[in-house]
């Protein structure tokens, strides 16, 4: 029985995976230290190897589906508590099975995982309709988000496609780090407050832009159809503060 720390990468995630295999069951994977000294089951700290990742990838692939390794990874992306346990769960549970591990609904190791990448989906799927952009001096696109989940390399080839040749960046503010888009491609990269003031300023003033979404915002709405409880439903209020509508209405 085994503790294992890791990088907090998907990758490192499936280093503990081979550890569990090969150095000892886990009965708990931490992506940071521990808040309390453990005595009966000291933290063991993976690092990342290819070799390791590569065989526990293609072993999903194999023993699996694709489709499975695709939603092992889409769970990774939540922020849910202990979700790496649930993972490994899943994954054992796959390699008894096989292919067939996904069309078990029923079985709560199956259910948990749906309820993980339900949500990052579900999320992912608004953020698609929430993105409001800001013109930089360079020419440059911006905008600042705030997700529940680690989702900016899903929204990458949505935006691409959408800006055309434009250079924009999709910074997500929880977490520090952006999706940046040029030209049909895009990376993703850790960012600091600096390197984006670095950027550089406004085009005409952010209050001018900002104020005409909000009029647009507000001649296309029909007063007597709105309704609050259902833009909550669709949207919930956690979001509004990435929405220029929002503010200030």
């Amino acid at each position: 029985m085994a503790v294992y720390r890791y990088d907090g990468t998907f990758e490192g995630f499936l280093t503990c995976v081979h550890a569990h295999y090969y150095q000892g069951p886990a009965t708990e994977i931490l992506s940071r230290e521990p808040e309390q000294i453990r005595l009966l089951d000291p933290v063991t700290l993976l690092i990342t190897e290819e070799d390791k990742v590569r065989k526990v990838y293609e072993a999903i692939e194999k023993k699996m589906s694709s489709f499975d390794l695709k939603r092992i990874y889409r769970g990774f992306a939540s922020s849910e508590e202990g979700k790496e346990m649930d993972l490994l769960r899943y994954i054992l549970l796959g390699f008894r099975m096989g292919g067939k591990v996904s069309s078990f609904h029923g079985d709560p190791v199956v259910r948990r995982i749906e309820l993980l990448e339900g949500k990052v989906s579900m999320e992912v799927h608004r953020f698609l309709g929430l993105v409001r952009f800001s013109a930089l001096e360079q020419g440059v696109l911006y905008s600042g988000i705030q997700p529940d989940h680690d989702i900016l390399e899903f929204l990458g080839n949505h935006f691409c496609k959408r800006l055309g040749s434009e250079l924009f960046v999709i910074h997500d503010q929880n977490r520090d780090k952006a999706l940046i888009g040029n030209r049909g491609s895009w990376i993703l990269q850790a960012v600091d407050q600096e390197q984006l003031r670095m950027l550089g300023k406004t085009v005409c003033r952010e209050e001018e832009i900002q104020d005409l979404w909000r009029l647009y915002f507000q001649t296309i709405a029909i007063r007597e159809r709105t309704n609050p409880r259902c833009q909550r439903n669709f949207m919930p209020s956690r979001y509004w503060k990435n929405l220029t509508e929002f503010d200030r209405v």
